[in-house]
């Protein structure tokens, strides 16, 4: 009986509440909350202002750039297409996008001494950088590979150790963050170590860290004048020749007529989606957001990739490769945090 009219009390209680609830309220501000959300939409950004686009870009790299470890591992998984080769293709593809567009535009192709910088780039940016990666993928899993290929900012302070450079004690911990997350991750891949496969597939992942690594300091030693749009594409086709005819030279290439749907599908979605879209929704984001916050991407990329990784291939997304990947990014971040308060000091001063 009491339990009863206890039940009619609350009952009672919450009809008093709810005549006394304006429900139009929790309607609108749902409503301006979807308005928001939807917003940042493919089909209303363009209806934002340049911030948001930014973002909108920032995600779109962060996003493609991680998917594109994947599209290279489907690339290499068909008709035993050479690495290189897929590289190759893909650079062609995606360079001479660029500068089809840019001559069209009349964009002045560099002249003499100019060409130095851009082959330079493009041997280490695209032919080790790129071609080593593809290869990488071969032999061991994407998810691995985009962590490897985050630790890059970590070679570029041991390069300056070994040019007896002042390096900040926060970024040799970082350093030192890093290589533990590297051994967190490989704990349990050390029998793998015994697949001569696999170990080769490490060393040229990290091979090509270093080559993106001295192709960054390269970079900001040696900057070109002319539009950077128009210069990466040089590079992409320039790389794009050199890693196809080294496929040729030496004998390894497959006919085109032979290469399977699935790994043409990669490449275009490689130049289309990795090259050319993601590359001009960066520089976007970089000219229009501060450069701590356009770098993210950095951090996101691995993720995405060991997530689809372990979604699409199936890879093993286990506890030591989420807690080690997660010390390995802390461990670059710190890194690059030390380097970019020098670098806002010195343009300050």
């Amino acid at each position: 009986m009491f339990r009863m009219q206890g039940l009619h009390l609350i009952f009672a209680s919450q009809l008093i509440a709810l005549s006394r609830f304006d429900f139009r309220k929790p309607i609108v501000q749902t409503t301006d909350a979807l308005r928001k959300i939807s917003a940042y939409s493919p089909i209303n950004i363009r209806h934002r202002g340049t911030r948001a686009k930014a973002l909108f870009a920032l995600a779109m790299v962060c996003f493609f750039w991680g998917t594109t470890w994947l599209a290279s591992k489907v690339a290499v998984s068909y008709n035993n297409v050479p690495p290189l080769q897929i590289s190759g293709i893909r650079q062609l593809m995606g360079g001479m996008a660029y500068v089809i567009y840019f001559s069209f535009k009349g964009r002045i192709w560099p002249r003499g001494k100019e060409w130095g910088p851009i082959i330079v780039l493009s041997i280490l940016n695209f032919f080790l950088t790129n071609g080593l990666s593809t290869w990488g993928v071969k032999y061991i899993s994407a998810g691995l590979a985009s962590i490897i290929g985050a630790i890059f900012p970590l070679w570029i302070v041991l390069i300056g150790l070994l040019r007896s450079e002042k390096i900040p004690a926060k970024a040799i911990a970082g350093i030192v963050l890093g290589f533990a997350g590297i051994c967190v991750i490989f704990y349990e891949h050390l029998q793998d170590f015994l697949n001569p496969d696999f170990t080769f597939g490490i060393l040229i992942s990290l091979a090509a860290t270093w080559a993106w690594a001295f192709g960054t300091l390269y970079t900001k030693a040696q900057a070109t004048s002319f539009n950077p749009y128009f210069s990466l594409g040089l590079q992409m086709v320039i790389s794009g020749l050199l890693l196809y005819g080294t496929t040729l030279a030496t004998g390894i290439a497959v006919p085109v007529s032979q290469i399977a749907w699935q790994s043409w599908a990669a490449m275009g979605y490689l130049a289309i989606f990795g090259s050319v879209i993601s590359f001009v929704a960066y520089l976007y984001a970089l000219q229009n957001l501060p450069t701590q916050q356009a770098s993210i991407y950095a951090y996101i990329n691995p993720i995405v990739a060991v997530i689809l990784g372990s979604i699409i291939f199936d890879e093993k997304l286990t506890i030591f490769i989420a807690i080690g990947g997660a010390i390995v990014l802390l461990g670059v971040y710190m890194v690059n945090q030390v380097y970019r308060k020098q670098k806002n000091i010195s343009h300050k001063d």
